[in-house]
C-alpha cells in the first residue's frame, strides 16, 4: 500500500519522484522497466532458453518501443501480440520481426484489459496494467503497472491471454498489407474467444461455489 500512496502523493506534489518497490509507473519508469524485460527476455534467447513475450492491450504505436520489440524478435524470442486497436508494429517480416505474430479481436464486448506476460526461464512474470505501448502512456502522464505475485491469479491471466490466443472468430491479423484478413478457421474449430473467456468465468464461479456449498455441508455437520 506505500507504492500506491506514493502515486497519489505524486497527484498533488508532482515535482517530487518517487521510487517504488512494486508498482511501474509512468511517466518516469514504465519505459525503462519494459526495455529491462525485454532485454532479460533477449538475452535468455541468446544463451538457448525459453524466452517469450505475450501482450494484451488496446494500441501499440510507440516507434521506440516497436523497435525494441524487433530487437527481440531478431534475437529469437517469441512474441504474441493481442492488440485490439492501433498497431504501428509489423509482424512476420523477415529479418525483422519474423518472430512476431499479432492479431485483434473485436467482437460483442468491449475489452480494455491489458496483460503482460514475460517467460522468465520458465518461472513466468505476469503484469495487469493501465499502459497501452504508446508515447503518451509511457512518458506523458501517469499510468500504472502492477505485478500479480498470486500463483493462481497468474494461472488465471495466463489462460486468459491463452484463450484470446486461440481465437478464430472475429479475430484478425494484423500485417504489413494492412488487409484486415481474418484467421482460417475449419468447419470443426470454430473457437470464439470472448464467449469463451465467458465460459472460463461462469465454470470458475460454479466450481467456487460447489466448492464453498460443500465446506459449509462439512462445518454443519
Amino acid at each position: 500500500m506505500k507504492d500506491i500512496d506514493k502515486v497519489f502523493d505524486f497527484f498533488d506534489v508532482n515535482f517530487r519522484v518517487h521510487r517504488y518497490k512494486h508498482l511501474i509507473v509512468s511517466p518516469h519508469y514504465t519505459r525503462s522497466r519494459f526495455y529491462k524485460l525485454i532485454d532479460r527476455e533477449i538475452h535468455n534467447a541468446q544463451a538457448g532458453g525459453e524466452a517469450y513475450i505475450k501482450l494484451k492491450m488496446n494500441s501499440v504505436s510507440d516507434f521506440a518501443m516497436i523497435d525494441k520489440l524487433y530487437e527481440a524478435s531478431r534475437a529469437g524470442v517469441k512474441i504474441q501480440l493481442q492488440i485490439r486497436g492501433i498497431c504501428s508494429l509489423i509482424p512476420g517480416v523477415k529479418g525483422m520481426s519474423e518472430n512476431i505474430e499479432a492479431i485483434s479481436i473485436v467482437d460483442n464486448y468491449l475489452e480494455h484489459s491489458r496483460i503482460y506476460i514475460f517467460a522468465n526461464k520458465g518461472e513466468p512474470d505476469v503484469y495487469i496494467s493501465s499502459a497501452d505501448f504508446m508515447t503518451r502512456n509511457l512518458d506523458g502522464r501517469v499510468e500504472v503497472t502492477c505485478p500479480i505475485y498470486d500463483e493462481s491469479i497468474k494461472k488465471e491471466l495466463i489462460d486468459i491471454f491463452n484463450i484470446g490466443w486461440k481465437g478464430n472468430v472475429k479475430a484478425r491479423y494484423h500485417s504489413e498489407k494492412l488487409d484486415n484478413k481474418y484467421r482460417v478457421r475449419g468447419q470443426n474449430t470454430v473457437f470464439r474467444a470472448q464467449l469463451e473467456t465467458y465460459n472460463y468465468y461462469k465454470n470458475k464461479n460454479q466450481i467456487s461455489a460447489q466448492t464453498q456449498s460443500t465446506n459449509d455441508s462439512i462445518i454443519k455437520e
